[in-house]
């Protein structure tokens, strides 16, 4: 399955609520590195299982190097990034919520889904901007839970949609023929795959909507809840908390990541019908392993290499629609003509090279401007031109 795209850059970290009076117009100024950094890291991460879709290869044709490569993408980063973003969304969408009202949250959810749209079809299908913005319309049932009350919603959903892809699985046990592949059906020529993704954008997004509402609902809420508790701008407070996420993450997702690796060796239907809640599940509790790892390397002030990584984040609905470019440019027909012809191995180093060159890239353009330049629009759209 491909991995869903990369999601844009929630609003910045959020502060204690200054009094009334005192609040500002616009975006957070102030920001924790911890949640930057996650994204930067996310952002390389997703572009790695991005690939697959960009060079139009399958996980289980892969022979040789190619497989070790599959193995490793699969064990480490298939599904874990993508819940990482998933769950900064609901953070950074919860905490403009309470900072500024369900009016500017309704205005950046239009907006983005605007952007979602343009990206969808003009550029590359994998787009899940737009799916973002249509489930994280959710959150504004939740601006007066609490944490505890965000867990428990996250965990029913999730519960209630791991549980239903599992029956799906186990139930296809008997059934003949060979695995789906979710690869686009690309035409020769760039107005050919406008039209045609212009006419699947509606179904798609609702169809999305609905078989992965749930699971990204539960993600917003778990997001939601870390922003409730102050868990990524105050990780000093939360040790006992991210120490048990690192370890119990990583014991549960590492093996799954490993059954996965398997699933994508097999070619047969009921394989790729249970690697679905394998990569969902393992995902997850690997995603939470690693945000328990960054976090308590931030509670004592050793991100070390990892910082630089904030710069990418910062910036990354910039980054993550320049990724879209640039390997629809290299793989699709219209262009570079390269779709099919790389494996996993070849793949994996070429998102790993254009992944961490977007990292100095990055530090560059925030030292002469403020935002990235798509960020910058969508504020100015949703906050209006800075009052003088």
């Amino acid at each position: 399955m491909t991995e869903p795209a990369a999601a844009p850059l929630p609003p910045d970290a959020v502060p204690p609520q200054p009094a009334p009076q005192e609040v500002q117009r616009g975006p957070v100024q102030d920001r924790s590195p911890l949640p930057d950094v996650l994204r930067g890291l996310s952002l390389l991460g997703i572009l790695v299982v991005n690939m697959q879709d960009f060079a139009g290869f399958l996980e289980w044709r892969q022979t040789g190097l190619d497989r070790a490569a599959q193995v490793v993408t699969d064990v480490l980063a298939n599904g874990r990034f993508i819940s990482i973003f998933a769950m900064l969304f609901g953070w950074g969408a919860a905490g403009l919520l309470a900072r500024h009202g369900a009016g500017v949250f309704l205005r950046r959810h239009a907006a983005l889904l605007l952007v979602g749209a343009a990206h969808f079809v003009l550029v590359w299908h994998g787009d899940i901007i737009s799916l973002y913005a249509l489930v994280g319309l959710g959150l504004l049932a939740t601006v007066r839970m609490k944490t505890r009350t965000l867990l428990v919603m996250a965990g029913v959903l999730g519960a209630w949609y791991l549980g239903l892809d599992l029956l799906a699985a186990l139930a296809s046990r008997g059934e003949a023929g060979t695995r789906w592949a979710s690869l686009p059906d690309l035409n020769s020529t760039y107005a050919g795959n406008v039209a045609a993704r212009a006419a699947e954008f509606s179904p798609e997004l609702l169809g999305s909507a609905l078989f992965n509402g749930p699971w990204l609902l539960a993600l917003f809420c778990l997001g939601a809840a870390a922003q409730r508790s102050g868990l990524l701008l105050r990780p000093h407070e939360h040790t006992r908390t991210l120490r048990g996420l690192a370890v119990g993450g990583l014991v549960v997702g590492l093996p799954l990541g490993a059954l996965l690796a398997y699933l994508n060796t097999r070619p047969e239907y009921a394989a790729g019908a249970l690697a679905l809640p394998v990569r969902m599940g393992g995902g997850l509790a690997s995603a939470l392993g690693y945000v328990g790892v960054a976090g308590l390397l931030a509670a004592r002030g050793r991100l070390g290499w990892l910082r630089p990584l904030a710069a990418s984040g910062r910036t990354a609905m910039s980054n993550y629609l320049m990724q879209s470019l640039l390997m629809t440019a290299l793989f699709y027909p219209y262009a570079g003509a390269q779709f099919g012809r790389w494996g996993a191995a070849a793949a994996l180093l070429l998102s790993l090279l254009l992944g961490l060159a977007q990292v100095p890239l990055s530090a560059w353009w925030l030292s002469r401007f403020r935002a990235g330049p798509l960020e910058w629009l969508l504020r100015r759209v949703v906050y209006g031109p800075p009052r003088r």
